[in-house]
Protein backbone atom coordinates (compact mmCIF):
# COMPACT_ATOMS: atom_id res chain seq x y z
CA UNK A 1 0.00 0.00 0.00
CA UNK A 2 1.44 3.41 -1.01
CA UNK A 3 2.02 5.79 2.01
CA UNK A 4 -0.33 9.11 2.80
CA UNK A 5 2.29 11.10 1.53
CA UNK A 6 2.66 9.29 -1.74
CA UNK A 7 -1.48 9.43 -2.16
CA UNK A 8 -1.42 13.05 -1.56
CA UNK A 9 1.51 13.46 -4.00
CA UNK A 10 -0.64 11.54 -6.92
CA UNK A 11 -3.60 13.76 -5.53
CA UNK A 12 -1.64 16.98 -6.09
CA UNK A 13 -0.38 15.75 -9.30
CA UNK A 14 -4.22 14.73 -10.96
CA UNK A 15 -5.50 18.08 -9.64
CA UNK A 16 -2.66 20.30 -11.00
CA UNK A 17 -2.80 18.52 -14.80
CA UNK A 18 -6.56 17.48 -15.47
CA UNK A 19 -8.94 19.27 -12.45
CA UNK A 20 -7.63 22.82 -12.37
CA UNK A 21 -7.09 23.16 -16.10
CA UNK A 22 -9.89 21.06 -17.14
CA UNK A 23 -12.88 22.82 -15.31
CA UNK A 24 -10.96 26.48 -16.95
CA UNK A 25 -11.31 24.39 -20.12
CA UNK A 26 -14.19 23.19 -19.09
CA UNK A 27 -16.02 26.74 -18.62
CA UNK A 28 -14.57 27.81 -21.92
CA UNK A 29 -16.25 25.22 -24.06
CA UNK A 30 -19.38 25.61 -22.17
CA UNK A 31 -19.68 29.00 -22.28
CA UNK A 32 -18.96 28.94 -26.27
CA UNK A 33 -21.27 25.80 -26.44
CA UNK A 34 -24.17 27.97 -24.65
CA UNK A 35 -23.98 30.54 -27.96
CA UNK A 36 -24.51 27.00 -30.10
CA UNK A 37 -27.13 25.63 -28.19
CA UNK A 38 -29.10 28.75 -28.04
CA UNK A 39 -29.07 29.71 -31.63
CA UNK A 40 -29.71 26.17 -32.90
CA UNK A 41 -32.49 25.89 -30.29
CA UNK A 42 -34.12 29.41 -30.86
CA UNK A 43 -33.05 30.09 -34.72
CA UNK A 44 -32.97 26.64 -35.43
CA UNK A 45 -29.44 26.21 -37.11
CA UNK A 46 -25.70 25.57 -36.44
CA UNK A 47 -23.80 28.55 -36.59
CA UNK A 48 -20.27 27.17 -37.99
CA UNK A 49 -19.51 30.81 -37.33
CA UNK A 50 -19.36 30.83 -33.88
CA UNK A 51 -15.72 29.74 -33.94
CA UNK A 52 -14.65 33.13 -36.02
CA UNK A 53 -17.23 35.08 -33.82
CA UNK A 54 -15.23 34.02 -30.82
CA UNK A 55 -12.14 35.24 -32.10
CA UNK A 56 -13.37 38.53 -33.68
CA UNK A 57 -14.64 39.80 -30.46
CA UNK A 58 -11.32 38.51 -28.74
CA UNK A 59 -9.72 40.53 -31.35
CA UNK A 60 -11.24 43.63 -30.32
CA UNK A 61 -10.96 42.76 -26.71
CA UNK A 62 -7.12 42.36 -27.96
CA UNK A 63 -6.91 45.70 -29.47
CA UNK A 64 -8.26 47.38 -26.91
CA UNK A 65 -6.28 46.13 -24.08
CA UNK A 66 -3.61 47.33 -25.96
CA UNK A 67 -4.66 50.71 -26.10
CA UNK A 68 -5.43 50.88 -22.62
CA UNK A 69 -1.66 49.44 -21.52
CA UNK A 70 0.35 51.94 -24.18
CA UNK A 71 -1.38 54.89 -21.13
CA UNK A 72 -0.64 53.25 -18.25
CA UNK A 73 -4.30 51.88 -17.39
CA UNK A 74 -4.61 48.59 -15.55
CA UNK A 75 -6.37 46.67 -13.14
CA UNK A 76 -3.20 45.79 -10.63
CA UNK A 77 -3.50 41.85 -10.13
CA UNK A 78 -6.07 41.79 -12.70
CA UNK A 79 -5.67 41.30 -16.40
CA UNK A 80 -6.32 44.66 -18.13
CA UNK A 81 -8.59 42.80 -20.51
CA UNK A 82 -11.37 42.43 -18.21
CA UNK A 83 -11.82 46.49 -18.63
CA UNK A 84 -11.43 46.20 -22.80
CA UNK A 85 -14.18 43.22 -22.38
CA UNK A 86 -17.27 45.68 -22.75
CA UNK A 87 -16.11 46.68 -25.92
CA UNK A 88 -15.18 43.54 -27.48
CA UNK A 89 -18.65 42.06 -26.57
CA UNK A 90 -20.23 45.70 -27.69
CA UNK A 91 -18.84 45.16 -31.08
CA UNK A 92 -19.59 41.05 -31.51
CA UNK A 93 -23.32 41.90 -30.55
CA UNK A 94 -22.95 44.61 -33.75
CA UNK A 95 -21.62 41.78 -35.85
CA UNK A 96 -23.78 39.53 -35.15
CA UNK A 97 -26.86 41.70 -35.62
CA UNK A 98 -25.33 43.06 -38.82
CA UNK A 99 -24.95 39.39 -40.25
CA UNK A 100 -28.43 38.13 -39.15
CA UNK A 101 -29.78 41.70 -40.74
CA UNK A 102 -27.70 41.25 -44.07
CA UNK A 103 -27.66 37.52 -44.55
CA UNK A 104 -29.93 35.24 -42.06
CA UNK A 105 -32.93 37.75 -42.40
CA UNK A 106 -33.38 37.06 -46.00
CA UNK A 107 -33.40 33.14 -45.69
CA UNK A 108 -36.12 33.67 -42.95
CA UNK A 109 -38.35 35.24 -44.78
CA UNK A 110 -37.97 32.57 -47.34
CA UNK A 111 -38.55 30.04 -45.22
CA UNK A 112 -35.55 28.61 -46.22
CA UNK A 113 -34.37 25.12 -45.31
CA UNK A 114 -31.72 24.39 -42.42
CA UNK A 115 -29.34 23.22 -44.73
CA UNK A 116 -29.17 26.48 -46.53
CA UNK A 117 -28.40 28.56 -43.06
CA UNK A 118 -25.70 26.38 -42.09
CA UNK A 119 -24.31 27.22 -45.47
CA UNK A 120 -24.75 30.70 -45.65
CA UNK A 121 -22.69 30.80 -42.25
CA UNK A 122 -20.01 28.95 -43.81
CA UNK A 123 -19.76 32.07 -46.17
CA UNK A 124 -20.17 34.52 -42.71
CA UNK A 125 -17.18 32.51 -41.20
CA UNK A 126 -14.82 32.62 -44.40
CA UNK A 127 -15.86 36.15 -44.24
CA UNK A 128 -15.24 37.19 -40.68
CA UNK A 129 -11.83 34.89 -40.72
CA UNK A 130 -10.34 36.92 -43.47
CA UNK A 131 -10.98 40.22 -41.52
CA UNK A 132 -9.29 38.65 -38.34
CA UNK A 133 -6.87 37.21 -40.01
CA UNK A 134 -6.24 40.98 -42.13
CA UNK A 135 -6.43 43.02 -38.85
CA UNK A 136 -4.70 40.95 -36.38
CA UNK A 137 -2.18 38.66 -38.02
CA UNK A 138 -1.87 35.01 -38.08
CA UNK A 139 0.82 34.71 -35.37
CA UNK A 140 0.00 34.15 -31.34
CA UNK A 141 -0.67 37.13 -29.30
CA UNK A 142 -0.26 37.45 -25.61
CA UNK A 143 -1.92 39.77 -23.75
CA UNK A 144 -2.44 38.83 -20.49
CA UNK A 145 -0.78 41.33 -17.58
CA UNK A 146 -1.36 41.35 -13.97
CA UNK A 147 -0.30 38.76 -11.21
CA UNK A 148 0.04 35.40 -13.01
CA UNK A 149 -0.70 32.74 -10.32
CA UNK A 150 -2.68 32.72 -7.52
CA UNK A 151 -1.07 30.37 -6.07
CA UNK A 152 2.31 29.05 -7.05
CA UNK A 153 3.93 25.27 -7.12
CA UNK A 154 6.50 26.46 -5.40
CA UNK A 155 4.42 28.18 -2.51
CA UNK A 156 2.72 25.45 -2.32
CA UNK A 157 5.42 22.75 -2.20
CA UNK A 158 6.71 24.97 0.70
CA UNK A 159 3.43 25.28 2.82
CA UNK A 160 2.90 21.15 2.41
CA UNK A 161 6.33 19.86 1.95
CA UNK A 162 5.07 17.75 -0.51
CA UNK A 163 7.25 17.06 -3.81
CA UNK A 164 4.13 18.32 -5.87
CA UNK A 165 3.28 21.73 -6.29
CA UNK A 166 -0.33 22.81 -7.14
CA UNK A 167 -0.51 25.84 -9.48
CA UNK A 168 -3.58 27.72 -10.58
CA UNK A 169 -3.33 30.68 -12.51
CA UNK A 170 -5.39 33.80 -12.14
CA UNK A 171 -6.67 33.39 -15.78
CA UNK A 172 -7.78 29.85 -14.80
CA UNK A 173 -9.64 31.37 -11.53
CA UNK A 174 -11.34 34.06 -13.35
CA UNK A 175 -12.76 31.63 -16.00
CA UNK A 176 -14.42 29.58 -13.14
CA UNK A 177 -15.60 32.72 -11.38
CA UNK A 178 -17.00 34.57 -14.40
CA UNK A 179 -18.71 31.14 -16.20
CA UNK A 180 -21.05 30.65 -13.06
CA UNK A 181 -21.70 34.31 -12.80
CA UNK A 182 -22.95 34.07 -16.97
CA UNK A 183 -24.77 31.13 -16.31
CA UNK A 184 -26.86 31.80 -12.58
CA UNK A 185 -27.49 35.64 -15.14
CA UNK A 186 -28.33 33.28 -18.22
CA UNK A 187 -30.89 30.83 -16.17
CA UNK A 188 -32.32 33.83 -14.06
CA UNK A 189 -33.18 35.86 -17.82
CA UNK A 190 -34.64 32.58 -19.24
CA UNK A 191 -36.51 31.82 -16.43
CA UNK A 192 -37.78 35.17 -14.89
CA UNK A 193 -38.46 37.53 -17.74
CA UNK A 194 -40.69 38.25 -20.10
CA UNK A 195 -37.86 38.39 -23.14
CA UNK A 196 -36.77 34.74 -21.80
CA UNK A 197 -39.91 33.23 -21.83
CA UNK A 198 -40.47 34.38 -25.04
CA UNK A 199 -37.67 32.58 -25.82
CA UNK A 200 -38.37 29.74 -24.69
CA UNK A 201 -42.09 29.98 -26.37
CA UNK A 202 -40.94 30.25 -29.25
CA UNK A 203 -38.03 27.59 -29.22
CA UNK A 204 -40.79 25.00 -27.82
CA UNK A 205 -43.58 25.92 -30.94
CA UNK A 206 -42.94 28.96 -33.34
CA UNK A 207 -46.54 29.36 -34.31
CA UNK A 208 -48.13 28.82 -31.35
CA UNK A 209 -45.80 31.42 -29.67
CA UNK A 210 -46.20 33.97 -32.98
CA UNK A 211 -50.22 33.60 -32.07
CA UNK A 212 -49.87 34.56 -28.41
CA UNK A 213 -48.34 37.77 -29.49
CA UNK A 214 -44.46 37.30 -29.12
CA UNK A 215 -42.20 39.80 -31.44
CA UNK A 216 -40.58 37.26 -33.34
CA UNK A 217 -37.65 40.15 -34.15
CA UNK A 218 -37.49 40.54 -30.84
CA UNK A 219 -36.70 36.76 -29.49
CA UNK A 220 -34.20 36.88 -32.50
CA UNK A 221 -32.28 39.93 -31.63
CA UNK A 222 -32.15 38.88 -28.19
CA UNK A 223 -30.74 35.77 -29.05
CA UNK A 224 -27.74 37.02 -31.03
CA UNK A 225 -27.00 39.58 -28.28
CA UNK A 226 -26.75 36.71 -25.14
CA UNK A 227 -24.99 34.28 -27.87
CA UNK A 228 -22.56 37.27 -28.79
CA UNK A 229 -21.80 38.11 -25.53
CA UNK A 230 -21.49 34.49 -24.62
CA UNK A 231 -18.82 34.37 -27.45
CA UNK A 232 -16.85 36.88 -26.26
CA UNK A 233 -16.45 36.01 -23.29
CA UNK A 234 -15.36 32.79 -23.95
CA UNK A 235 -12.54 33.67 -26.27
CA UNK A 236 -10.98 36.34 -24.32
CA UNK A 237 -11.38 34.05 -21.36
CA UNK A 238 -9.79 31.18 -23.87
CA UNK A 239 -6.89 33.05 -24.65
CA UNK A 240 -5.80 34.64 -21.33
CA UNK A 241 -5.58 31.00 -20.32
CA UNK A 242 -3.93 30.35 -23.97
CA UNK A 243 -3.35 33.03 -26.49
CA UNK A 244 -4.62 33.93 -29.08
CA UNK A 245 -4.63 32.97 -32.62
CA UNK A 246 -7.47 32.93 -35.05
CA UNK A 247 -7.21 29.60 -36.25
CA UNK A 248 -6.98 28.04 -32.77
CA UNK A 249 -10.86 29.81 -33.00
CA UNK A 250 -11.30 27.92 -35.97
CA UNK A 251 -10.35 24.62 -34.01
CA UNK A 252 -12.53 25.10 -31.01
CA UNK A 253 -15.64 25.00 -33.44
CA UNK A 254 -15.02 20.85 -32.91
CA UNK A 255 -15.18 20.70 -28.99
CA UNK A 256 -17.77 23.37 -28.81
CA UNK A 257 -20.17 21.07 -30.95
CA UNK A 258 -19.40 17.94 -29.39
CA UNK A 259 -19.99 19.86 -25.94
CA UNK A 260 -23.73 21.39 -27.48
CA UNK A 261 -24.57 17.67 -28.91
CA UNK A 262 -23.34 15.89 -26.58
CA UNK A 263 -25.18 17.72 -23.93
CA UNK A 264 -28.41 17.73 -25.74
CA UNK A 265 -28.62 20.59 -28.48
CA UNK A 266 -30.84 23.21 -27.39
CA UNK A 267 -30.96 22.54 -23.69
CA UNK A 268 -28.80 25.23 -22.04
CA UNK A 269 -27.79 23.16 -19.33
CA UNK A 270 -26.54 20.03 -21.50
CA UNK A 271 -24.39 23.09 -22.58
CA UNK A 272 -22.98 23.57 -19.88
CA UNK A 273 -22.53 19.48 -18.53
CA UNK A 274 -20.85 18.88 -22.62
CA UNK A 275 -18.50 21.51 -21.72
CA UNK A 276 -16.89 19.93 -18.91
CA UNK A 277 -17.61 16.08 -20.51
CA UNK A 278 -15.46 16.80 -23.52
CA UNK A 279 -12.61 18.97 -21.55
CA UNK A 280 -12.05 16.46 -18.75
CA UNK A 281 -12.28 13.77 -21.57
CA UNK A 282 -9.95 15.46 -23.54
CA UNK A 283 -7.11 15.64 -21.09
CA UNK A 284 -7.73 12.47 -19.49
CA UNK A 285 -7.10 10.94 -22.84
CA UNK A 286 -4.08 12.32 -23.69
CA UNK A 287 -2.54 12.91 -19.71
CA UNK A 288 0.73 10.78 -19.55
CA UNK A 289 0.02 8.70 -16.11
CA UNK A 290 3.31 7.50 -15.72
CA UNK A 291 4.19 9.79 -12.67
CA UNK A 292 0.95 9.28 -11.23
CA UNK A 293 0.90 5.79 -11.35
CA UNK A 294 4.62 5.87 -10.09
CA UNK A 295 3.32 7.32 -6.45
CA UNK A 296 0.58 4.59 -6.23
CA UNK A 297 1.93 1.52 -8.01
CA UNK A 298 4.80 -0.60 -5.62
CA UNK A 299 8.50 0.12 -7.05
CA UNK A 300 8.63 -2.97 -8.76
CA UNK A 301 5.82 -1.99 -10.86
CA UNK A 302 6.81 1.17 -12.14
CA UNK A 303 6.07 1.71 -15.65
CA UNK A 304 8.64 1.99 -18.34
CA UNK A 305 6.22 4.11 -20.94
CA UNK A 306 4.40 7.15 -20.40
CA UNK A 307 1.06 5.24 -19.96
CA UNK A 308 -0.55 8.01 -22.23
CA UNK A 309 -3.68 6.90 -24.22
CA UNK A 310 -3.72 9.54 -26.85
CA UNK A 311 -0.38 12.02 -27.33
CA UNK A 312 -1.52 15.68 -26.66
CA UNK A 313 -1.28 16.02 -30.86
CA UNK A 314 -4.57 14.15 -31.12
CA UNK A 315 -6.76 16.25 -28.77
CA UNK A 316 -9.15 17.55 -30.73
CA UNK A 317 -9.77 13.44 -32.25
CA UNK A 318 -11.23 13.08 -28.78
CA UNK A 319 -13.84 15.10 -29.20
CA UNK A 320 -14.61 13.76 -32.54
CA UNK A 321 -14.71 10.23 -31.24
CA UNK A 322 -17.19 11.27 -28.66
CA UNK A 323 -19.57 13.01 -30.74
CA UNK A 324 -19.54 10.49 -33.39
CA UNK A 325 -20.51 8.02 -30.46
CA UNK A 326 -22.86 10.37 -29.40
CA UNK A 327 -24.89 10.77 -32.16
CA UNK A 328 -24.75 6.62 -33.15
CA UNK A 329 -26.08 5.75 -29.93
CA UNK A 330 -28.37 8.67 -28.83
CA UNK A 331 -28.40 11.17 -31.11
CA UNK A 332 -30.78 13.65 -28.14
CA UNK A 333 -27.41 13.93 -25.49
CA UNK A 334 -27.68 13.66 -22.05
CA UNK A 335 -30.32 16.17 -21.69
CA UNK A 336 -32.55 14.60 -24.51
CA UNK A 337 -32.61 17.86 -26.91
CA UNK A 338 -33.45 18.55 -30.19
CA UNK A 339 -32.25 16.01 -32.86
CA UNK A 340 -29.70 17.17 -35.62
Amino acid sequence: MPESTEILNALVLFANYIIVPGLAYGSQLALGALGVTLIYGILRFSNFAHGDMMAFGTMVTILVTWGLQSVGIGLGPLPTALLALPLGILATIALCLLTDKWVYKYYRSQKSAPVTFVMASLGVMFMVNGIVRFIIGTDDQRFFDGERFIIKAREFKQMTGLNEGLAIKTSQGITVVIAIILVILLFWFLQKTRSGKAMRAYSDNEDLSLLSGINPDKVVRTTWIIAAALTCVAGVLYGLDKSFKPFTYFQLLLPIFAAAIVGGIGQPIGAIVGGYVIAFSEMMVTYPYKKFVGYLAPEQWQPDGLLQLLSTEYKFAVSFIILVLVLLVRPTGIFKGKVL
